[in-house]
C-alpha cells in the first residue's frame, strides 16, 4: 500500500510508521526514502502547531466566559465555581502558550466570542452588564489568576 493510501485509510498506522522511519533516519540509519511521505508529514507537523494555537484560543475564550458569568450574575451560587474554572482555563492556556503564538492571537476577537457566548439567563435572571471591550492584555490574562 502506498504511503498516501495508508494516510487516507489509517492515519494512526501511517503516523506510527512515519515516526519510526524518521527516528531511524535521525539515528543515522538508511531508510527507504520512498516510504517517507514528506507532503503529509509536513502537513501533519503544521497541523500540530495550528491545533495548539486553537487550543490556547479556546481556553482563553472559556476563561473570559466564566469570568463574565461571575460578573454578570454576582449573586449566583455558581460564582465560586465559575471563578475557579476561569483560573483553571487561564492556567491551562498559560501552560500551552508559546511566545510565537502572540502574533496569531487577537484578544479583542476572542473577547467578542466570549461575550457572544454569555447565556441569556442563569437562575431565571438576565445578566448584569459586562464590559464590551477588553481591558486586559494577553500577558495579564495568561499571567494572573484574576482578570
Amino acid at each position: 500500500m502506498a504511503m498516501n493510501d495508508l494516510y487516507d485509510a489509517d492515519v494512526f498506522k501511517w503516523s506510527q510508521h512515519q515516526a519510526a522511519l524518521l527516528r531511524r533516519r535521525a539515528a543515522g540509519e538508511l531508510v527507504n526514502e520512498a516510504e517517507l511521505d514528506w507532503p503529509n508529514i509536513a502537513e501533519e507537523i503544521e497541523s500540530v502547531g495550528a491545533s495548539q494555537l486553537r487550543a490556547v484560543r479556546s481556553l482563553l475564550v472559556q476563561a473570559l466566559l466564566h469570568d463574565f458569568k461571575a460578573e454578570a450574575w454576582p449573586h449566583s451560587l455558581y460564582v465560586g465555581t465559575w471563578r475557579g474554572e476561569a483560573r483553571r482555563f487561564r492556567d491551562d492556556a498559560a501552560d500551552a502558550y508559546t511566545p510565537s503564538m502572540r502574533q496569531h492571537i487577537e484578544l479583542a476577537k476572542l473577547y467578542k466570542r466570549a461575550l457572544a457566548a454569555i447565556p441569556d439567563q442563569v437562575d431565571g435572571q438576565p445578566p448584569r452588564p459586562v464590559a464590551q471591550t477588553c481591558s486586559v492584555t494577553l500577558e495579564e490574562l495568561l499571567g494572573s489568576t484574576d482578570p
